[in-house]
């Protein structure tokens, strides 16, 4: 069998160059109006209709689901950064103590993207609230007096009373904030005593030889709710130097929280200042403390783009099914377009022309769809679902405008894409065999 001629090749190339140019007035009114008239074909009409649904529906879903795991992964950021720095400065040891943080902290504010520096205490504790029922919870030690400076959000979390931990009883320890959900769970309000046991060790008592733990108490001043529900229903909040002595840290704290110009940069600053402070400080940014969730989210957001896409792809189907039908229903008009001097060419533009409109319209009303629907789910929180599992208690939806351009240019090529093999065959066609066409 006999190769094809180069000839032949660069004939193909010409023709399908030839095919790929912007239509011209006369090709477009004739587009159109194969469009319009649809009541001769009203099954050529029912599958126009659907390839435009199939198209929109596909853009519409892909919008919303890029914007639910957009949602997810901002909103679990913004919760997660409300209680954690954007970064910490820890130590290698047992002991996880920094005795000269004063030194450190001004260290770390050299680095041009770190905005405040604040030292923490961080430990855990069983909480009673004078009943018999206990309850393991996680104490956090740091400096209220950081004004615009602050490393956290969590002072815009307090529902109730501040952050001075001023009390009203002489016979406690100082005051502490709780969580929403663990003070409603513990029944506890501004002004209530609770006991807090230290997790370390209890020092040996002389005379009776064995450990006698200490028993603080603390005035609840207030609390503080997050929206995520590990913090709200496992965290308690003390001063700094309450914390210092509850933990027996003394002078010393548990690291240093860092808040960063650019949150997302956390890990490369992370590396900078662990290559400045050297051994044995060590740093931890908050995207790896999360790490599995976040890889998590991301790669749920890839595979559901995938699976929606295929929507789109079935839609390109019926595009091609759809100008195929009217290929075959226009033949003789074709035929006579070509024999008043329409050449292959502007015939396959035509074509091609009609199948981008299909697109753009599925695509436009897809958008529109995809865009209301998201904002309409979730400023209205019409889903809520259950905080102990997701950590929040509503579906966020958040649509950046990357996803939206790239979910509109891809689907207008695939559309445009599946109008050619139709237009291709148009172009093909002879006057006299198109005539001749029953």
């Amino acid at each position: 069998m006999a190769s094809p001629s180069p000839n032949t090749h660069l004939e193909t190339g010409a023709r399908f160059r030839d095919l790929l140019r912007w239509p011209s007035r006369l090709e477009r009114e004739i587009a159109l109006r194969y469009l319009k008239s649809r009541q001769s074909s009203a099954k050529v009409s029912l599958i126009t209709a659907i390839a435009i649904g199939g198209v929109a529906i596909g853009v519409g879903a892909l919008i919303v689901v890029l914007g639910v795991m957009n949602g997810l992964r901002n909103d679990l950021r913004d919760r997660i950064l409300v209680a954690n720095p954007h970064l910490r400065v820890l130590t290698y040891g047992n002991g996880l103590r920094l005795d000269d943080w004063r030194r450190l902290r001004q260290e770390v504010l050299r680095d041009s993207a770190v905005v405040a520096v604040a030292p923490e205490v961080l430990s855990q504790s069983v909480l009673s609230a004078g009943a018999d029922y206990a309850e393991g919870v996680n104490v956090l030690g740091f400096d209220p007096d950081t004004g615009s400076r602050a490393v956290t959000t969590l002072p815009q979390a307090i529902t109730r009373g501040d952050l001075s931990f001023k009390t009203t009883r002489s016979e406690v320890d100082g005051g502490i904030l709780l969580g929403s959900r663990l003070a409603e769970r513990m029944t506890v309000y501004p002004g209530d005593v609770v006991t807090l046991v230290p997790a370390k060790p209890p020092p040996v008592n002389r005379a009776l030889g064995v450990g006698v733990p200490r028993y603080w108490r603390f005035e609840v001043t207030g609390t503080f709710e997050t929206g995520m529900f590990l913090y709200d229903n496992q965290f308690v909040v003390l001063a700094l130097d309450v914390a210092q002595r509850f933990t027996g840290l003394g002078d010393a704290v548990s690291g240093l929280e860092v808040r960063l110009r650019d949150p997302w940069q956390a890990p490369a600053v992370a590396l900078r200042l662990e290559e400045r402070l050297g051994y044995p400080y060590r740093t931890l940014a908050w995207q790896s403390q999360n790490a599995s969730l976040f890889s998590a989210l991301q790669l749920e957001k890839l595979a559901m783009g995938l699976i929606i896409f295929f929507i789109m792809v079935v839609a390109a189907f019926n595009i091609v099914g759809t100008l195929t039908m009217v290929v075959a229903e226009k033949t003789r008009e074709i035929g006579i377009l070509q024999a008043m001097g329409l050449g292959g060419g502007a015939v396959g533009r035509v074509f091609l022309a009609q199948g981008a409109v299909v697109g753009l319209v599925g695509v436009g009303l897809g958008l529109i769809a995809g865009l209301g629907i998201a904002t309409a789910v979730d400023r209205g929180r019409w889903i809520r679902i259950n905080p102990s599992v997701y950590f929040i208690d509503h579906l966020p939806i958040q649509v950046e405008i990357r996803d939206v351009a790239l979910v509109v240019a891809v689907s207008l090529l695939l559309a445009v894409a599946a109008t050619l093999p139709p237009s291709r065959a148009a172009s093909r066609l002879t006057p006299v065999e198109a005539i001749r066409h029953e």
